[in-house]
């Protein structure tokens, strides 16, 4: 079996519930089934976990961490509050900066610039208004793209649980590092411009 990070499609499955503070999800091979990966919000304060069940959720601050089922960490995405605009860190499994997330002010369907660790611009995420579609990019080339996979309206009514698919272009290198970014990106999405 490949490394989780060279597949070229993820399904993205959060964790359903009614009252959850946390973000968790499972990272899947969509072709298998299979768990390849696993996002979890463990790091999580008790003010913060309150403060998720108010308006002002969109504000809190986030630590989520990114793993092979039961391994190491691979990835970290960190944020702290987040007033306006949200900036956003990852980092590798031993604390190194990655790059980070700089959202855009004035997007119409959301917009943020993914940022190597030396603050320079690798790509853009991009969303469209008409609906939950998003495209990562740079002067034309598109280097991934998410789409929302529906759940059922009995769980998209009753939860706020997402699934999506994640296609990275299999003209990305198996080991090229934008890949942890366009990664990681995907968890910030829903926390950063859908909240």
């Amino acid at each position: 079996m490949p490394p989780p990070l060279a597949l070229n499609q993820f399904l993205v499955k959060e964790h359903v519930g009614l009252f959850k503070a946390a973000n968790n999800f499972d990272i899947l091979d969509p072709a298998t089934g299979l768990p390849v990966m696993e996002c979890r919000e463990e790091k999580l304060g008790g003010f913060t976990k309150l403060m998720r069940f108010t308006d002002y959720k969109r504000m809190t601050p986030f630590h989520i961490e990114i793993r092979e089922p039961n391994g190491p960490t691979l990835i970290q995405v960190k944020r702290g509050v987040s007033f306006f605009l949200s900036e956003v860190e990852v980092l590798d499994g031993e604390n190194n900066l990655l790059g980070r997330f700089k959202q855009r002010m004035l997007s119409i369907g959301g917009k943020f610039d993914v940022l190597s660790a030396d603050n320079s611009l690798l790509c853009s995420l991009q969303g469209k208004w008409t609906g939950w579609e998003f495209s990562f990019g740079r002067e034309g080339i598109e280097f991934a793209r998410v789409s929302k996979k529906w759940s059922g309206v009995g769980k998209e009514f009753f939860t706020n649980a997402d699934n999506y698919i994640l296609e990275i272009s299999p003209d990305l290198e198996a080991d090229h590092p934008l890949r942890k970014l366009i990664i990681a990106a995907v968890m910030c999405i829903d926390m950063v411009l859908k909240e």
